[in-house]
Formats: structure tokens, sequence, C-alpha cells
């Protein structure tokens, strides 16, 4: 190795490059569809500064993070800088990746720019008679610019020394970061003096030599507005030159001497190269492809040969660290945000994300390595490890930073329920997000369950460590709170742990399963959405929930008379073995099956068998259970489930439970209520707008059935859509050969039934059921309906084929729908598999427009100015809350956003309606 006094250091400012390189160069992808352009520019660079610099020692240096001593100095310092775009975020860790493949040291240091070890190092090899080479534009660093330290641009290939920087700032290299300060800087959020440009900055540096000789000058000026603001500011811009001067004084991460130039391993080189597909690169370098495992300079997922799964993660779990310090925890967050990912977890008392309380945040940056942060356990005001825990203010005091920070993902296992919890105690929203539960549901609803473990199981084969086992089960389980600190933190931390593993295996799945642009269009960005939906909560009337629970009961009292009359005698009508008895024993109805338990079953399904053969006893005991089931599920339900901090309901959107994309909702569960009912709509009263407001519903008119005539392409059907016409009418004429003047309603009811059956693939016998004739004559109103659209049956025989051959139906908009009992043995349960691979495009599709629509309103509605709120997303309907006054614009608003979520050959239409309460305006 040469001397020191030999030594011409090249430095290259890595983390400027990759932005320049990324909008510099137009999209590119590697094999599995990663986006690579900034690090196949970077990669470029890097090969032609190794084939042409004359140094003797090379690096390339990164940001470790966002935060550095800058922020102490000023908290707004970079606040406002914009999220990388999408494409950029994974190319992050690709350029690290570039640097190790190329045999390169990269340098970063926690605290500190780039630009700052940049500085260090200059001074260092400049103070020991070498010389510097920096590769970068970036003005920032021109004020480095000296004898011995010159500046190379990357892109254009030209040098930049002391002439061209006085060009540009109209000062020589050493007064560069006195101008800065005046005139500041807007992309970094420096405030220097308001009013003051370049050319103003330069002519005062000129006329007064120095920053402090300008302000403290600033008195004796002519009046003017520049004077005044240079009073008024002067405090700033001393700020300001903290905030823009480099600090020669930088630690330098690694000694002088392991920064000397090697020899590059060919080989792993190419290997890399050939990994990421750059086969142009490969053929100037004289290289040929050998594919091996990718090379990582940091534990994050990267580009892989198409087809290829991710590894599992082979470090082992634990054991994990307990963090009750606040110097530790600022430590985990500097390794976080070094990292550039990181997975969190919370833990509760209990399941209702707005009430439960924050127990204990758990944090992973590494897999295997992550800790848990203990806040609210009840061990006598000190942990089991006899350290005081932290309180939860100074937690999230120190967390927040991180959870902002737009250069560090976070990573979750049901997104929706953590950013919840950690607002409500008082926490910034993390952002940006991934979630794994939504990362594996775009890929496999319908094919397993989405919850951690059972996906742990699945993709790391580990059994991560039981809630049971901490807490306890039946009468002996404690609630979390009261879990004893060193047995929780093995199990919270793991929790995270086993969140970021699933993270690097899943995620990059996402391209090669085609579900990308469904989970970052629709599922992704819907989090925060249906979050915001559910802390709002709707009101309900107290007094109509009193009110309607009386009015149930005296029916149901009228109705349970009338059954002891039928049956002859009292019984207990809620009781299934005594009615059982009733009807079989007593009545001797036919059809009666029992359970393996010997009793009489009496289920929905016998007891309409009953009802549809024309007996009244059964068909009042449906209307009974009916009425019972709305009067506990919500007339006195509803009365509990009201918060008493905002005296509104919140019910929980449940994201990643149906196999078609659909939101569930529970507590309460709002996709029940009976749509068409007197009682339903008796229920949606009680659903009311607050005071000075209205509720707004805005709904999808027959969005399956023009989904069918869309992806089926019947020209009858969309004709029929395209001119506004009574679909049902249009139906029972094409079919039963009927004018449309003069329809009478029987048989538009029962072109009714065909069109909304046959999108649920309904049989002649259930078609039969529905409209109370004989199943053969139903069969030829089904028959007659394929043969006027043939185009309906070719597009169910290729759905299940589909089906099938897959395992999966897919919607029009990319979703996979998993049909798990496609090929049982089982004929029963095979056909209940074929009408759920015929509805799922339909249901699925319906169920992506309307999520692609909640996506797109929040921002409609801020750009319009209206502080109307999405408060419910029932199947296909969304209701707001809006004032008064802007209930018309809000509603046209609407209706246009939703009807643009998607372009199909039919119009999508949106009916919408205004009330006091939900009832008045569904």
């Amino acid at each position: 190795m040469s001397s020191d006094k030999q030594v011409h250091l090249i430095l290259v400012d890595g983390s400027g490059f990759i932005f320049r390189a990324f909008h510099a160069l137009p999209p590119m992808t590697s094999p599995d569809g990663t986006p690579v352009n900034a690090v196949y520019g970077f990669s470029n660079m890097l090969s032609r500064l190794l084939r042409e610099h004359a140094g003797t020692h090379l690096a390339v240096i990164f940001d470790a993070g966002r935060h550095t001593f800058r922020n102490d100095l000023y908290d707004e310092y970079k606040a406002h800088r914009p999220e990388p775009p999408e494409d950029l975020r994974p190319q992050f860790s690709l350029v690290r990746d570039a640097t190790a493949a190329f045999g390169v040291p990269a340098l970063e240091e926690a605290g500190w720019e780039a630009d700052d070890l940049i500085a260090a190092y200059a001074r260092k090899v400049t103070d020991a008679g070498g010389q510097c080479t920096i590769y970068s534009s970036d003005k920032d660093l021109m004020q480095l610019i000296r004898p011995g330290v010159m500046m190379m641009d990357p892109i254009k290939n030209r040098p930049i020394g002391a002439k061209e920087v006085e060009a540009k700032f109209g000062v020589t290299p050493d007064k560069v970061a006195q101008v800065q300060a005046l005139i500041g800087d807007p992309v970094d959020n420096v405030p220097g003096v308001p009013g003051i440009g370049p050319k103003t900055a330069s002519a005062l540096m000129a006329e007064y030599g120095s920053l402090d000789a300008i302000l403290a000058g600033a008195e004796g000026m002519k009046a003017s507005k520049r004077r005044d603001n240079l009073l008024a500011h002067a405090d700033m811009a001393r700020l300001s030159l903290q905030l823009v001067t480099l600090r020669e004084d930088a630690p330098c991460p690694e000694p002088l001497s392991d920064l000397a130039c090697c020899d590059v391993d060919m080989a792993r080189l190419g290997a890399w190269l050939s990994d990421m597909g750059f086969s142009s690169l490969l053929q100037r370098m004289g290289l040929k492809a050998k594919p091996r495992p990718r090379i990582s300079a940091h534990d994050t997922p990267a580009a892989r040969p198409a087809g290829e799964l991710p590894p599992i993660p082979p470090e082992p779990y634990g054991p994990y660290e307990t963090v009750t310090d606040p110097e530790v925890l600022r430590k985990w967050v500097e390794q976080a945000r070094t990292g550039g990912v990181c997975a969190v977890d919370t833990e509760t008392d209990g399941l209702d994300p707005l009430t439960a309380p924050l127990v204990g945040i758990s944090l992973a940056p590494q897999c295997g390595r992550a800790c848990y942060i203990p806040l609210s356990h009840q061990v006598d005001l000190m942990d089991s490890l006899g350290t005081p825990q932290m309180p939860v203010k100074t937690a999230l005091d120190i967390l927040d930073p991180l959870f902002a920070d737009p250069s560090v993902l976070k990573v979750f296992q049901n997104a929706k329920f953590d950013l919840l919890v950690l607002t409500q105690a008082g926490c910034v929203q993390p952002a940006p997000i991934d979630d794994t539960m939504l990362i594996s549901y775009a890929q496999s609803a319908g094919k397993h369950g989405q919850g951690m473990d059972e996906l742990s199981r699945l993709t790391l084969d580990h059994t991560p460590i039981p809630y049971d086992e901490v807490t306890g089960t039946g009468r002996n389980r404690v609630v979390f709170s009261k879990v004893d600190i060193a047995r929780a933190t093995p199990y919270a931390a793991e929790d995270a742990d086993v969140t970021l593993r699933l993270w690097q295996v899943l995620r990059p799945q996402l391209r090669t399963n085609h579900a990308l642009a469904l989970y970052e269009e629709m599922e992704r960005p819907l989090v925060p959405i249906l979050a915001d939906m559910e802390r709002a909560g709707i009101a309900v009337d107290a007094d109509d929930l009193r009110a309607m629970s009386t009015e149930f009961a005296q029916r149901m009292g009228v109705i349970e008379a009338e059954i002891h009359t039928l049956a002859g005698r009292d019984f207990n009508v809620g009781s299934p073995k005594q009615l059982g008895e009733i009807l079989f024993d007593e009545m001797g109805l036919p059809g009666g099956k029992r359970t393996k338990a010997g009793a009489w079953g009496t289920d929905s399904s016998v007891l309409q068998d009953l009802a549809d053969q024309g007996h009244d006893l059964p068909a009042r005991i449906l209307a009974w259970r009916q009425l019972a089931k709305l009067k506990s599920t919500y007339a006195d339900a509803l009365l509990n489930q009201i918060n008493p901090a905002t005296g509104r309901v919140h019910t929980s959107f449940q994201m990643a439970v149906t196999t078609t994309g659909r939101l569930s909702s529970n507590d309460p569960n709002l996709q029940n209520i009976p749509i068409r009912t007197e009682e339903g709509g008796r229920i949606r009263r009680a659903f009311v707008a607050a005071p000075g407001h209205v509720l707004v519903s805005a709904d999808y008119s027959q969005i399956e059935l023009r989904l069918l005539a869309d992806v089926a392409d019947i020209p009858a059907l969309r004709e029929a859509f395209e001119l506004g016409q009574d679909i049902h009418a249009r139906t029972a004429s094409e079919v039963f050969g009927i004018p449309l003047e003069g329809m009478d309603p029987l048989t538009r009811r029962r072109a009714k039934a065909i069109n909304f059956g046959i999108i649920y693939g309904i049989s002649a016998f259930g078609l039969g059921r529905q409209l109370g004739i004989p199943p053969g004559e139903a069969r030829g109103y089904i028959d007659a309906y394929f043969a006027r659209y043939p185009g309906i049956r070719d597009y169910m025989e290729r759905v299940k084929a589909e089906a099938r051959a897959k395992g999966y139906v897919t919607t029009p908009f990319g979703r996979r729908c998993w049909v798990p009992g496609i090929a049982d043995k089982s004929a029963v349960r095979r056909n209940y598999a074929e009408r759920q691979a015929i509805n799922a495009p339909l249901q699925g599709g319906a169920a992506d427009i309307i999520k692609r629509a909640m996506v797109r309103i929040p921002a409609a509605l801020s750009d319009a100015g209206l502080d109307g709120r999405m408060l419910l997303q029932v199947h296909d309907e969304l209701v707001f809350e809006v004032r008064k006054d802007d209930a018309d614009r809000l509603a046209a608003l609407v209706r246009q956003v939703m009807e643009s979520a998607a372009t199909l050959s039919v119009p999508l239409v949106v009916e919408t309606g205004t009330g006091t309460n939900w009832a008045d305006a569904h």
C-alpha cells in the first residue's frame, strides 16, 4: 500500500448519485421485475470509475438514515422532503449490494450525513499531503473544493473546480456555505433569509466579506425590505450556516489503510450482474454470466431470477432484548434507520384498538435481532428485571422520528390494528408501511388464513410462541399487562422478528404472482383510510335503539303466541331440542334428521324446507328467529357498543377474511343487516348524522351484473346497460319473448331472480324455492336464459375450468381468488366450490372497484375543500357524513369518483341519497 503522502482517495457520493441516476435513466427492471434503473446507472458509473480512475484508495459513502445532529439543531431540517418514489425504494439496498459486488468499501455513520463523512476524509487525506476526488455534482459538497480536493460529475464525467464553483455561486468555494446560509434551501428546509437570492447573496459577500460582517452591518444599511429581513432573521441565518456547513470533524468509520484499492473478484461480480440482468454491462466488462446466490450488504430482499423463491432467513429466533432505558432505545432506532426497514408490533390488553391500552412495542430491524419495550406492565412499577419501565410518552418521543421517517419502511402484520393502537396512545401515524397480512392476502385469498402464526408455519416452517403459553387459558388467563416482562419479551419480540422474516419471503413474490399492483394500488393505501373510518365511527340514536328493542320484543311475543297455538301447547321457542320434538315427534312433519347427539336437526335450512312445503309453524319460527337475531345483534348490542368517549359506534373492518377481496366488519357486523326488509330499514334508521350534518349514501347499481355483461361479453346485456334500460325487464323480454311495454311484475321478478341467481351459480332447486315453483319449471327458465345468452354459460364453464387447472380464479383486476374445494371428492362440496368459482370474479371485481374508489376519495374531498368523512363501506355502498349545506356537492363528487374508478364496456352507475339517518339516505 502507498504511504499517506502518495494517497489519492476517490470518494463516491452514493446517496446523492442514486437519486440522479433514477431520474436520469428510463425505467428498467431485473429478471423478476424489480426496478433497477438507478442500480444500473450506479453500476455503470462504478465500472467506468474502476476502469479509469488513477486513485490509490476508494470508497462509496452513504447516508445512514434521515436523523442527524442537524435535526437536533433544527427539528424542521429536511422535514418536508417527499417520500422516495415507490420504484426507487427497493433500489437503495441494491446499490449497496452493487458496491459489495464490485469489492468497494461502503461507508456510513449513524447521526451523520454522507457529505460530512466526505468532508472528514477529504480533510484527513489533504492534511497528510494526499489528494481527494469527490465523485458527485451536489452543490453542498462544492464548499470542500480547495488545493488537493476536486469534484467530478459522475454522469457528465467532467471536473468541477474552483472556477466552476465561482461561476455557479459568484464566490470562491470557501464562502459557498455562507452564501447558502443567506439563500436558504427549500429542499432541505434550511430557512436562510427571506427575499435573498443567489445574486443578492454573492453581492453582499463581495461587499462585506463574510456572513458575520453582513449581519453586523445590516443596521447601517439603507432602509429596505432586505435590511429589515437581515435584521429580523439574523439568528436564522446563523443557524442556517450551522446546517449547511459540512463537518470536517465527523468520524471516519474505517481507517484510510482499509480503503486501498484491490483487484475485483470478477467471478463474484459476474454472478451479481447476471442476477440483475445487466447483460450489456457484463458484455462490456468481458464477463460471463454464472448464476449464484445474491450478494447482500443488507439483510433485505432484492432481485433474484424469476421463479426462484426467496430463501427462509436462517438466523436463530432470539434471544431477544428487553429495552427499558431511553438511550438503549435510541440505539435500536438508529439501527432501524441504518437498515431502512423495521418490523413493528404492539401488545395491548384487548382486541379493540380504540380502547385497548398500549402495553408494549416490539421492534425488529434485522432477522433474529428484535427487542421488546414494555410500557405499562402491572408489576409494582418495576419490571421483573428490576428496571423501571419507560413512561409511554418518553418511548413515543424517541420512536416518533423513526415512525415518521419517510426513508424507513415500517412493516406490520395487520397494520391497521397497530396504527390505531399507536395513534390512540399519542404516537405519530407510522409511514410508509408494509403489511405482511395484506401482502399474503393479495396473493392467496381463500387458499389459507392470513394470521401471523399460520403464515409463519406455512412460509417459515416455524411455530411462534403461543399466546396461551404466556397469558394462560380459561379462568387462569390474565391480560397481557399482567404477564411478567421476562416472559413477555420473547413472545412479543418474536412477533416482530417473524413479521420481518415474512416480509422478506413474501414481498418479492408479489411480482412473481402478478399481485404487486393490487397490493400497492388497493390494499396498502386502504389501511390508513379504513383506520380513519374506524376512528371516526358513526352516531346511533340510543333512545331509538331502546324503542326498537321494545318493538322487536313485542312482535316476538305476538309471533311466539301464534307458534304456541300452531303447536298446540307452550314450549321454549328458543330451544332447538324442544322445537324438534314438536315438529317431528308430535306433529310428524316429514324430512326430519337426527344429529350425532340424537336430537332432531332444526337449523334454518331444515325449517326453510318445511316452510317451502307450506307448513306454517316452521315459517313462523324463522320469522321469530330473524327478529331475535336483529334484537340481540343490533337493537340491544349497539347500545353496549357506543364508545363513551365519542358517543359513536366504531365498527372494525376486516381486510383479509373473504376469498373475493370484499371487506367484512364486526362489532357491529354491518354486512348482515337485511337490505330489503322492513326490519333492516328500521335498524338503519338508528344510525344517524351528527347535529348540523347529514348522511350521504353512494351505492353502485347492479355492479355484479354489469361486470358479468363486461367479462362474458353479452351484447344484449351490454346494450341494455348502455341505454339505461331496466335490466330485469330487458332480460324478461329477451328470455320469455315478452314486449318491454306493459311487462307484468311477476315476469320481471322471475327475470330478476335469474339475473342475480346466475352470478351465484344458482341451481334449479334453489331458483324454484325462490320463485315458489317446481324445480322442473325453474330448470326451464334457466335453460331459456342460457339459450338466449350462451356467452354466460361459456363464461361459467371457462371459469370452472380455470379453477380446476390453477386452483384459483382471477378478477378483472388481477386478484387471485383461491377455490380449495374445486377438486374435492365430495360432489356436494365440489359443486359448492364451482358456484364459488363462478361468482368470485364478479363479487371480487366489484370489491376491487369500490376499493379503487375508496383510495381516491379522501384526496378528492380534500382537493375540493369538503370536510365530509367516509364512515362506512357495506358491500357496494359507501356512507359519508357531511355538513348539510355541502351534501349535494359531496354526493356529486363521490359519484364522479366512483363511476370513474374502473373502465368497463358498460357504464358504472352510482345512486346517491341523503338523509339525517342511514335508512333515509339509503
